[in-house]
């Protein structure tokens, strides 16, 4: 059954960029777990909805930021930190133990705000730069719906990622040129965002460079759309938003 948009849920998600000498940097990619309804699995970025807890931690450190982006900004780390282990965004450098304890807390329910105060903590949420913003709303067949704002960051120094074992089953690091080759040889699979977004994103040799990309082009909201071209129906999205493909024939397309 197909969602209304109005059902349609705010989420997040974290492009987390590490880099390498000689080569375009790796991105931290989770293969879903085969039982979750969305994204049964595909390889995906960390990240999920945003919750009650994210928009009352938001209204508290915005900092200026409108409160559903401070919201998003704020799911984009707990998420990232619960489904992967990796603290980004965080004002000071963190031991492994601590992490481990806060990975821990969440798992169990605590919401970050409180984690934040138990520990003494403060996020930079200026340090998770906009990258892009999908809402795939009104297309067919669409079981879920969500309002994705995408961030680019930094992995951070000494610290390790390890799978949560739950929503995800595996993790790696890739290069997106080198996952989307991956996906093409029939060893791993994308929903129809994440391969415009590796293809935008493999545009790019280092952080900075795609930092400065993603700052030059406004973020708008990608809702895809249906169209003949040729004829044959294509799923299609804006040709100004820096994406270098932006149409795939529906019979290819992965959507949920």
């Amino acid at each position: 059954m197909t969602e209304n948009i109005s059902e349609s849920r705010a989420a997040a998600t974290v492009v987390v960029l590490r880099h390498r000498p000689d080569a375009a940097p790796e991105i931290l990619m989770m293969e879903r777990a085969s039982s979750m309804a969305f994204a049964a699995g595909a390889l995906v970025f960390p990240g999920g909805a945003v919750d009650a807890g994210d928009h009352a931690l938001a209204a508290k450190i915005a900092g200026g930021l409108p409160l559903d982006e401070a919201a998003a900004r704020i799911a984009a780390i707990r998420e990232t930190l619960e489904e992967s282990g990796l603290a980004i965004a965080f004002t000071r450098p963190l031991e492994s133990d601590r992490i481990g304890a806060m990975r821990r807390a969440l798992a169990q329910g605590a919401g970050l705000g409180d984690i934040l105060g138990a520990h003494g903590l403060e996020v930079a949420l200026d340090a998770l730069v906009p990258f892009a913003r999908w809402h795939p709303a009104g297309l067919e067949h669409a079981r879920r719906v969500f309002d994705t704002r995408f961030y680019l960051v930094r992995a951070p120094e000494g610290q390790a990622a390890s799978v949560d074992e739950t929503e995800n089953v595996q993790l790696f690091w890739s290069g997106a040129a080198e996952t989307l080759e991956r996906c093409d040889r029939g060893e791993g699979q994308v929903i129809f965002p994440t391969r415009r977004n590796l293809e935008r994103l493999a545009q790019f040799g280092s952080f900075d460079d795609l930092a400065a990309h993603a700052q030059s082009i406004p973020v708008e909201k990608v809702t895809p759309w249906v169209e003949e071209r040729n004829g044959e129906r294509h799923l299609c999205i804006p040709g100004h938003l820096g994406y270098p493909v932006t149409s795939e024939p529906v019979g290819t397309v992965r959507r949920v």
